[in-house]
């Protein structure tokens, strides 16, 4: 019974997942050019606070010396009632893995949100899905306190059939398997764009 008791325990050890964001796998060759276009949101999980709600559309473009940008629409609630569709825009600062960014806002999105967030590509096939992921605050156990993550689409309609194991696996990987919800696109931005 005892040998029982101790082989279950080191089975369920061996599937303990590992939730530490300094082991989190990074997208490996990461092709800033081949990533660059439009990206539609088609699942998030929210970090804490004010954030885009849906109609989340980022473009990503590659600037003169090089340096990735991007713009994103999307519907945001503020003051607690007022509807309106934000754009921002924000650069990103390279680092040493060339899928992990700092992302940067810039205008009126620094108030939507804070400063310099950690901004990793997790994984992509360039043409159809990408994984975003960012940690805003790491606990003192390494684990992360506020995250949030984009599960984005080249298609407007979401993600091919094909492609959803490898992002449900990717959701296992980082930690935050059921804790996503899905983007609607209704066509608000566009409807109140100015």
């Amino acid at each position: 019974m005892l040998r029982y008791v101790v082989a279950l325990c080191l089975l369920a050890l061996s599937w303990a997942q590992d939730c530490q964001v300094s082991n989190i796998q990074v997208m490996q060759n990461f092709d800033r050019t081949r990533y660059a276009g439009t990206w539609y949101a088609v699942a998030k999980k929210d970090p804490e606070g004010l954030f885009l709600i849906d109609n989340v559309v980022a473009s990503f473009g590659i600037e003169e010396e090089g340096k990735l940008s991007a713009r994103a629409k999307g519907r945001v609630i503020i003051l607690n009632n007022w509807e309106m569709c934000a754009d921002m825009y924000a650069t990103f600062e390279d680092s040493t893995d060339p899928a992990k960014f700092r992302m940067r806002y810039w205008g009126a999105a620094t108030y939507l949100q804070t400063g310099n967030d950690e901004h990793w590509v997790i994984d992509t096939d360039y043409d159809n899905y990408a994984v975003h992921y960012s940690c805003r605050q790491v606990d003192t156990d390494g684990t992360c306190l506020d995250s949030y993550s984009f599960i984005f689409s080249r298609h407007p309609t979401g993600l091919r059939p094909q492609d959803v194991p490898l992002v449900t696996q990717k959701k296992k990987d980082l930690c935050l398997y059921g804790k996503y919800r899905r983007v609607e696109h209704n066509g608000f931005c566009e409807q109140n764009s100015s």
